[in-house]
């Protein structure tokens, strides 16, 4: 059995004309603005964001760490990750809280500043969120602790959103200073 080719060819016309007048469109796109991302963690009895690009790794477990002689009690230690050196902070140590249990929950954020790496302990890390950029605005309530290092904040479903600044942490002379 042979097929024309001009039937074969109106065939096809035919399923590409009811293709056309019977398929579903595709999706329109729309522009829903920019998001900013971030990830949420707790310290210090506080729910804070930090921007998705200043966090280098999640370790969702404390590591190993070896104590360093002479430095202050919010330095853990300093462990190997990945074949580099970086120090452990408590954050929430660091920021005048008690020092982290570190449980099940505890988590290590990698951060890297201008050459600065280090890994800093929060109580737990609830995940990522996007915010869009347009609601960027002042955080008004947030703890006199945290206060120097969040740059400002998002409101969303009623709620405020404090953005950390790893920019202003790891420029804080106290900070950079660990020795006792």
């Amino acid at each position: 059995m042979s097929i024309d080719t001009g039937e074969l060819l109106e065939l096809l016309r035919d399923i590409e004309r009811r293709s056309t007048e019977e398929g579903a469109g595709l999706p329109q796109y729309r522009d829903l603005g920019r998001f900013w991302e971030g990830v949420v963690f707790h310290t210090s009895g506080v729910r804070l964001v930090v921007a998705l690009q200043e966090v280098t790794e999640i370790l969702s477990h404390v590591p190993v760490m070896t104590r360093v002689p002479g430095a202050k009690p919010w330095i853990k230690g300093v462990s190997n990750i990945r074949g580099n050196l970086v120090p452990i902070i408590d954050l929430q140590e660091f920021l005048g809280g008690r020092p982290i249990i570190q449980g099940a929950r505890a988590r290590v954020l990698i951060v890297n500043r201008e050459g600065l790496t280090a890994g800093l302990l929060v109580v737990s890390v609830m995940g990522m969120r996007h915010f869009p950029e347009d609601g960027w605005g002042e955080a008004t309530r947030v703890s006199e602790a945290v206060k120097p290092y969040v740059t400002g904040g998002f409101a969303q479903d009623g709620e405020e959103w404090p953005v950390f600044s790893i920019q202003r942490l790891t420029s804080d002379i106290g900070f950079q200073v660990a020795a006792k």
